[in-house]
């Protein structure tokens, strides 16, 4: 059957070939006669022939001929094809409308396809203008865009931009659901047509016919296409009469939403009324439709022109039958276990519907079939750039976004070049010789109270993708890639193993491999618990056999060359056959490379080798018998910053880019490895080489080997790459550029790390490394609580707690002692109302070259991922800017750093009051997170000075650029993702928990921040009139801080006891407060409440986490994220936005001064 399915996709490929035959006919003339149905269509000559024909230029008769020329790339484009577009679309200035920060749901595959357009902008001479207040994208960096505005993606600031810009055209589809709603509510208030500024692309009448379930249901049933069964409705009765009449079990969708937010499954009335009452706070409209649970899910991704040439790029199928949104599910492509019909069949339907519904660019269509019929129904259509598009991208190496954005300034398929194999043209459909698995990764244990089921929400943060030429080799490539903890596929402990396979968990992938490895399950026992396809499980079985193979041998020297071989074939990695044989990684390499077993480079070319394509798109496999590429460049390796996870996001990618860049500029060849399908650094024209693999030190030693590397950067894309870096250099003997590893270990390692700062005079607070209890009893008593507990080698704070007694010191000890048991638990004093001050810095062979001092809004305690950075700082005075510059210094001499280095430093006050204390608490020899941010906002692009000084080329003098005076400064705020992760508890602490992040500037704080918390997701600004309600500590002088600013504005103040009554009207003068009833275990009830007062905003400022479900502050904080109420619960930034509504409220004419594009901002200095 997959044979089939396989076939199957060739068949266009191999009819093009027999097409292409006729010797006459230069490749040339295949273009001009595919042009005549085209002019025909688009005269509307022969309307009947609109529909008839499936691919406008399938009129050419195949000749048969033995020998066969390939399309001549050089003749093509010399014909003068593409200079002789006819109906482009007259722009001068277009502007792009980006996506926000990374949330659940929106992430980085945005920064990817709008980078894409924007690249085609460029290349067209058109002017491009940006609204995107992600910071630490590409996307939004002067290499790309001509204007950009750190602005919120709203109507109100859209339109200012507008007035200001004057563009004439507006791309819609490269900003996410976020680009698109704003789209059509702007087109409904007619702002587009008032300022004459067309719509690119698809129309904005086809959005809001994908998007609203009505008119799509409607439009499907045109053309005889089956959708699921389905009533739109926009209350809690009128759902639950539509379930009555489709008969339960249902599923509950609401209307222009993102990725699957606010639907659910329900069995029962009473599931349905809880549910449809969520929902409907995120969306007027919600669907209720027949549940399908259990029926195969697949996508495909379809590209047409305004001339009506439709093609489908890439289909794609999921692991996990349908019942799991398409985001959390393992993704295979192309489809394995479709037959050659339902292929075609659905194939078939997507290209009908995206005629009809006149979708002008790329769009993406989602099915469920039945698994054992031909029966299948349309669960939606996405008339945009979605995830899928950027894994459809990558997984084909045709580059969707860019050719949607081509065809959205007029161009027509058949005269746009394929810009990866620059021999063919972008009217063809892509064959892939190889197979891509797509994983999610969570990061649901960062969370409290979070529930851990997988539905139809989705809930991941990020995701990786593999290629190999099995299943086996790909599927296990990605379990490494998800987590290094993996060796590959394999099981785990579950309390109720039969419960999680029949009721998806974010672990459920280790739920199979426990089954299969460790509990003896058939594949049909597994096939009926979980209803993924038996095919799957098969191939899942053939991994199982090989591993108990290889433990029954159970030695290194019982390991023959053919079972090696065929591990490595069946995508083993080195480690895994090490643990199998009781072995070392070191040893099996050194045993296979005996052999003379290494992995083949293949090239990914969208054609499967069926014609000579030069791309540098390749990956690593030992399914195959030759090089596709020769290694004569010598390249340096750049190692990525693998999948996006809460703590290593998208900033990593805009400094691995960069480095590339700069590598570029000075003159050295380079080779990016990464597994990210939603970034830019694997786009095929960043790097000289790019490598889809893992950043292990196995496949980071097997490329170096192969490309002879000149060298290998491993401080630009976060923690993984710098895990492997001491590894690489002693084991491997690679050259690793920049701070020497031994160095990096000194600074991860406490001891080795305090020893230093020590030395060299750096203060910091009191700490011990601990072996047992009763140690970290005693230095608790010592230095008094609150303590911090961490573990060594961590990233974004993973498994650090505040324990303030001795009862939580017991219980929290155990979990953190879990966490790396090779490295012992450091305990910490924790020093409560300190300030947090960041360094971001760049040093070469021990000289600081550049640094920036970012300032915290919130106290010491808060992550500094989730923090508020301020820079240049407001409150920090010059000698303490001095006294930090010195610590940098310092640490840069102490440590011979070469490269990018950022320190995290406290400010407390001195108990005996003398000038405050400066401690430093962290250390990292490698880019940050900040790093993207402190560019933009100086001016002066910091990775380019790293990369300048690792490889000792054109190393500028030092230069202390907080010392210029600047008449801006900029805020960065953190993006969350609360609303995706039911239960979670809204409380910052010392864990990460934001998704992502945005910056906005302005004249002083209150400009720049009032705009950075527009830019948060879906926030919507308490109108005065309204209901705010208070919450938390009674004795919080905070709380009445904010009553003082907010009260003159007139919104009415609601409080749920008479503690908070209390306070707020015994501390601010004429304030008047009313307790409400506040139900805690009755949802629906208390959403009531919230519509009977109005309330429209809360703030809610706990000194602790939330300790019990039913605790006031968590029910409060819960509930305000699920009923989409804009929630402040950190005391600093609660006040400083009370602060701005005093300042910005009620608004005034005309343009606010914030509305200023960047380069206006910096002084024309951009990067």
């Amino acid at each position: 059957m997959a044979l089939c399915g396989r076939l199957a996709r060739r068949a266009p490929a191999f009819a093009r070939q027999c097409r292409l035959s006729n010797p006459a006919a230069s490749s040339r003339t295949f273009t001009s006669r595919a042009a005549r149905p085209l002019l025909s269509m688009r005269s509307h000559e022969s309307p009947a022939a609109k529909h008839s024909q499936l691919r406008a230029f399938s009129k050419i008769h195949a000749t048969w001929n033995t020998t066969q020329e390939a399309p001549n790339a050089k003749a093509y484009l010399n014909s003068g094809v593409i200079s002789g577009a006819r109906d482009l679309v007259d722009v001068k200035k277009v502007l792009v409308i980006g996506s926000g920060g990374l949330s659940i749901g929106q992430a980085g595959e945005f920064d990817y396809s709008g980078s894409q357009a924007l690249k085609a902008l460029k290349e067209a001479g058109v002017h491009s203008v940006l609204i995107n207040p992600n910071i630490a994208t590409i996307q939004t960096s002067h290499v790309l865009a001509d204007e950009i505005y750190y602005l919120p993606v709203t109507p109100e600031y859209v339109e200012y931009v507008i007035q200001k810009e004057k563009p004439d055209g507006i791309f819609l589809s490269f900003g996410g659901q976020t680009a698109l709603n704003l789209g059509v509510n702007m087109n409904r208030k007619g702002i587009f047509e008032k300022y004459g500024v067309k719509v690119l692309g698809t129309s904005v009448k086809t959005l809001e016919t994908s998007e609203d379930r009505d008119l799509f249901a409607r439009a499907l049933d045109e053309i005889d296409i089956p959708i699921a069964k389905s009533i739109a409705v926009s209350s809690i009765d009128e759902a639950l009469d539509a379930a009555d009449k489709i008969g339960y079990p249902i599923i509950v969708r609401a209307a222009y939403a993102l990725g699957g937010l606010g639907s659910g499954f329900a069995n029962n009335a009473e599931e349905l009324r809880n549910l449809s009452a969520k929902s409907l706070t995120l969306s007027p409209q919600i669907l209720v439709e027949k549940s399908l649970k259990g029926w195969k899910e697949a996508e495909y991704e379809v590209v047409r022109d305004a001339a009506d040439n439709c093609i489908t790029v890439c289909n794609m199928e999921n692991f996990d039958p349908l019942g799991v949104h398409t985001g959390d599910s393992i993704v295979v492509s192309p489809s394995q276990t479709f037959s050659d019909e339902e292929y075609h069949m659905l194939r078939s339907a997507a290209i009908k519907i995206v005629r009809h519904l006149g979708v002008v660019g790329e769009c993406n269509v989602q099915y469920a079939l039945q698994p054992d019929g031909l029966d299948y129904r349309v669960i939606e259509v996405n008339a945009r750039l979605s995830r899928s598009s950027a894994l459809a991208s990558k997984a084909t190496g045709y580059p969707l976004a860019y050719t949607a954005a081509k065809i959205g300034l007029g161009h027509t398929l058949p005269e746009l070049p394929n810009a990866v194999t620059k021999t063919t043209t972008a009217n063809f459909e892509p064959s892939l010789d190889y197979i891509v698995t797509k994983m999610p990764r969570w990061d649901l244990s960062k969370f409290q109270n979070v529930k851990r089921d997988i539905g139809s929400s989705m809930k991941s943060v990020g995701e990786v993708m593999a290629i190999g030429r099995t299943f086996e080799e790909s599927f296990q490539k990605a379990c490494r890639q998800v987590d290094p903890k993996f060796l590959g596929f394999q099981g785990d402990k579950f309390e109720d193993l039969d419960d999680t396979l029949k009721n998806p968990t974010d672990r459920r992938w280790l739920a199979v491999g426990q089954a299969m490895y460790h509990e003896g399950y058939s594949v049909d026992k597994v096939h009926d618990l979980t209803k993924i396809d038996k095919w799957f499980l098969y191939k899942l079985q053939n991994i199982v056999d090989l591993t108990h193979d290889l433990e029954d041998i159970g030695s290194l020297y019982g390991l023959k060359k053919e079972i090696l071989l065929k591990a490595k074939k069946l995508g083993f990695s080195d480690k895994q056959i090490a643990k199998a044989v009781n072995s070392t990684e070191d040893e099996v390499r050194a045993r296979r490379k005996g052999f003379g077993i290494r992995p083949w480079v293949k090239k990914i070319d969208t054609l499967a080798a069926e014609f000579p394509a030069n791309t540098n798109y390749l990956y690593t496999t030992y399914n195959a018998s030759s090089h596709d590429v020769t290694f004569d460049d010598h390249g340096t390796l750049v190692l990525g910053s693998g999948v996006y996870r809460i703590g290593s996001s998208v900033e990593f990618d805009w400094c691995a880019v960069n480095a590339t860049l700069s590598l570029n500029k000075l003159g050295k060849k380079t080779v990016m490895i990464n597994y990210n399908p939603e970034t830019y650094s694997t786009d095929f024209d960043v790097a000289d080489r790019l490598y889809f693999e893992e950043l292990s030190y196995e496949r980071v030693m097997d490329i170096y080997e192969l490309e002879s590397a000149s060298g290998v950067v491993v401080s630009v894309g976060g923690q993984l790459p710098q895990n492997i870096a001491l590894k690489l250099q002693e084991t491997g003997k690679a050259k690793v550029l920049g701070t020497d590893p031994l160095d990096i270990d000194k600074a991860e390692d406490r001891h080795k790390f305090s020893t230093i700062l020590d030395s060299i005079g750096v203060d910091q607070p009191a700490w011990k490394e601990l072996t047992s209890y009763e140690e970290a009893q005693k230095f608790a008593n010592d230095v008094g609580y609150p303590v911090l507990v961490r573990p060594s080698y961590v990233l974004s704070g993973a498994a650090m707690t505040v324990i303030r007694n001795e009862g939580e010191l017991s219980e929290k000890l155990t979990a953190a002692a879990d966490v790396s048991p090779d490295h012992p638990v450091v305990i910490t004093q924790f020093i409560e109302g300190a300030n947090e001050i960041d360094v971001d810095a760049v040093a070469s062979n021990g000289n600081l070259l550049i640094h920036a001092v970012s300032e915290h809004v919130e106290d010491a305690g808060v992550h500094s991922g989730d923090a508020t950075l301020v820079l240049p700082p407001v409150n920090l005075d010059q000698s303490i800017k001095d006294r930090v510059k010195d610590i940098a210094e310092r640490v840069a001499k102490a440590w011979n750093i070469t490269g990018p280095f950022n320190m995290q430093i406290i400010k407390a006050a001195d108990p005996e009051g003398g000038e405050p204390k400066l401690k430093v608490i962290e250390c990292n020899l490698r880019a940050s997170r900040s790093f993207p941010f402190v560019s933009k906002v100086l001016g002066t692009n910091f990775i380019d000075v790293a990369t300048r000084a690792l490889v000792g080329r054109d190393v500028p003098e030092p230069v202390d650029l907080m010392a210029i005076e600047r008449d801006y400064l900029a805020t960065k705020v953190p993006q969350f993702s609360w609303t995706r992760l039911a239960g979670a508890d809204p409380f910052l602490g010392v864990e990460m928990a934001s998704t992502g992040e945005m910056a906005c500037f302005g004249t002083d704080i209150i400009e720049a921040y009032w705009a950075s918390m527009q830019s948060t997701m879906n926030f919507r600004l308490p109108q005065p009139g309204e209901g705010l309600l208070f919450g938390g500590e009674s004795t919080s002088q905070d709380l009445v801080t904010i009553a003082k600013y907010i009260h003159p504005l007139g919104y009415k103040f609601y409080a749920a006891n008479k503690d908070v009554k209390a306070l707020l009207e015994g501390g601010a003068e004429g304030v008047e407060v009313e307790v409400i009833e506040f139900p805690k275990e009755d949802k629906r009830a208390l959403r009531e409440v919230f519509e009977k007062y109005d309330i429209r905003g809360v703030f809610n400022l706990a000194k602790f986490r939330a300790s019990s479900l039913v605790d006031e502050d968590y029910v409060m904080r819960r509930n305000a994220v699920d009923f989409g109420v804009p929630l402040f619960m950190e005391p600093k930034t609660a006040v400083l936005f009370a602060q701005c509504m005093s300042v910005k409220l009620p608004k005034q004419d005309g343009i606010p001064p914030e509305v200023r594009s960047w380069r206006d901002f910096v002084g024309g200095k951009t990067i």
